[in-house]
């Protein structure tokens, strides 16, 4: 005898919600560590709080990287990659690298939409737009010349869910 049993679930805001929360909380940790330099600022982080759960919600979010540069070049950073297949485990917010020299670095913010994204609609475009605290600009990621990614955490819920890199110095 053998029993089959499928489930099923539903990305929800709460779901978004809850993985944001955990981003913030890293952010948190950020400026704690790296306070000292003034970012990321308590609004930055409740902006991309907000600005995650509107990207999680539509589904429109690849990737998302908050960290600090100097010139061209990453210092520290964290990174967050959705993943939809729902096989990411969650983890507890926080282990964020403490001992980076950010001297003479600055704060930065890059994201990447995914393949969803209305870049083609003007009217989806802007309403989705409307719903965000701020509108990004266009650029390039800094560049890995000072250090190495590491792969250490996952947050996920409902089926939906972001594996976090944290990039490091050597």
């Amino acid at each position: 005898m053998s029993n089959t049993f499928t489930t099923t679930s539903t990305f929800t805001r709460t779901n978004a919600e809850y993985i944001a929360s955990k981003v913030a909380a890293d952010l948190r940790r950020m400026n704690a560590f790296y306070g000292h330099s003034g970012r990321p600022t308590e609004i930055e982080i409740v902006n991309y709080y907000n600005e995650l759960v509107e990207y999680l919600v539509h589904g429109y979010l690849d990737a998302v990287e908050y960290g600090f540069k100097r010139g061209d070049d990453r210092v520290v950073s964290l990174k967050y990659s959705v993943q939809t297949s729902g096989g990411l485990s969650d983890s507890h917010a926080g282990g964020v690298y403490a001992r980076a020299d950010i001297t003479g670095a600055e704060w930065f913010s890059f994201l990447w939409h995914n393949s969803k994204f209305p870049s083609n609609d003007s009217g989806l475009l802007n309403a989705f737009n409307g719903r965000l605290p701020f509108v990004r600009g266009s650029g390039t990621p800094p560049k890995d010349s000072l250090g190495y990614w590491t792969i250490d955490r996952s947050y996920s819920a409902g089926g939906v869910g972001t594996q976090r890199q944290i990039f490091r110095p050597y």
